[in-house]
């Protein structure tokens, strides 16, 4: 084709020409936005397994998300040790006396009453208060002492790793926040990018189909514009990891490696505010596969306890009951204790929040990651299936340029 019948093909159809770059920018922003909601959505699968059908790239793999966050966060982040180390058994034992010492004397009526109600109801009021007056002096000094041992062996009570893995597993809604809330910039920025690379391969597009007025120009371009500024944008988030000139122009560093005081704060305040908070501690202790370490660590004390302060009925109930009753029943009062003093802990739960500091230690350590470390925080949400996500953008991009194609030509 010559050049002036190029040129009155452009003044002909320039409407038509004007459009392509356009058109092409669309291509480019709509395939990220697709791409970007099938990271995340839908959250259960959608179809007919095994093929037909979708499941986001982050809920249909939660468990190797969950198991890599995890890693960074129980490695580099945070180290249950050196937290739990900074509560005060002491103030532990202040912030829950009073609901505790309603729970003591409850067990103590409950376990006499269950064993020898006639004996608890004639033993002299004195002898009674005498005995509950111990007890409650004592109370306190068992719980900082529980409190002490549980800090210094933290990891035999507790497995961090099970518990926020346990979490966000379970709540795969909890796993998309966590990657979305802290990446809605970069998750911008692909599907912005969209705009600015697609208007210009668009310029290119237009004048590629100037040239040749092929059928193949539009697919192959929609093709390509859906596939590279995927690929490029991708790219873009992560690197260079360090600020990079290119041609003596133009700084550039990649947009998630520029932003880390600003991710290290909010991924520190979604940690500490949904995954490692008090009542999930808790749970993982009562409830997890450690959890029987605690309930024997709890009853060893109490009956301890008992043993010391019950002096002034211990000949009593023990010559009525015999001395095996009077170890069931200590027993009894162990079990009772290691039920429902876990509870009690919770009543300390806005000294836990700022004694524990969790926030604020994570975002101290983010801060100190390496660039590398520092991307594998969001890069594993990409890095597996990122190739679906380019393929799908491709795919959109393809049929989108056809459609043009058929338009142009008819």
């Amino acid at each position: 084709m010559q050049l002036q019948e190029i040129v009155a093909d452009l003044a002909e159809h320039w409407p038509l020409y004007v459009s392509m770059p356009f058109i092409a920018a669309l291509i480019g922003y709509v395939t990220k936005r697709v791409a970007i909601e099938m990271m995340f959505r839908p959250i259960e699968f959608v179809g007919i397994r095994p093929i037909f059908g979708w499941q986001g790239v982050l809920p249909a793999n939660a468990e190797r998300m969950a198991a890599t966050a995890t890693e960074m966060l129980t490695t580099n982040l945070v180290d249950p040790k050196e937290i739990f180390a900074r509560l005060d058994p002491d103030q532990i034992a202040k912030e829950i006396e009073q609901p505790l010492l309603q729970v003591v004397e409850e067990i103590t009526e409950e376990v006499m009453e269950q064993y020898q109600p006639r004996l608890w109801e004639a033993l002299p009021t004195g002898a009674k208060e005498l005995l509950m007056r111990r007890i409650r002096a004592e109370a306190p000094k068992v719980i900082a002492k529980i409190m002490r041992e549980l800090s210094d062996n933290i990891e035999d009570v507790l497995d961090l790793k099970t518990m926020v893995v346990t979490n966000l597993v379970r709540d795969k809604s909890l796993l998309n926040r966590l990657i979305r809330d802290i990446s809605r910039p970069e998750m911008r920025f692909i599907a912005n990018s969209g705009l600015v690379f697609g208007f210009a391969l668009g310029c290119v597009q237009l004048l590629v189909w100037a040239l040749t007025k092929s059928s193949i120009v539009m697919p192959l371009f929609g093709l390509g514009i859906g596939w590279f500024t995927d690929w490029l944008a991708l790219k873009m988030i992560f690197l260079p990891r360090e600020p990079r000139e290119f041609f003596g122009l133009y700084t550039w560093q990649g947009v998630f490696q520029k932003r880390r005081d600003q991710v290290a704060a909010d991924y520190g305040d979604m940690i500490a505010r949904e995954i490692i908070t008090i009542p999930n501690l808790l749970e993982a202790i009562l409830k997890g596969p450690k959890a029987d370490r605690l309930f024997h660590l709890i009853s060893r004390e109490v009956q301890r306890t008992i043993d010391a302060q019950a002096g002034v009925v211990k000949p009593l109930v023990a010559a009525a009951v015999g001395t095996r009753k009077w170890q069931e029943m200590k027993q009894a009062a162990a079990a009772k204790a290691a039920e429902r003093v876990p509870d009690t802990i919770r009543y300390a739960e806005d000294y836990a929040v700022n004694a524990l500091d969790v926030r604020n230690t994570i975002v101290q350590r983010m801060r100190q990651l390496s660039s590398i470390e520092f991307e594998e925080l969001l890069r594993p949400a990409f890095r597996q299936d990122e190739w679906k996500l380019i393929a799908v953008g491709a795919i959109i991009g393809g049929l989108v340029g056809e459609l043009q194609a058929i338009l142009l030509l008819h």
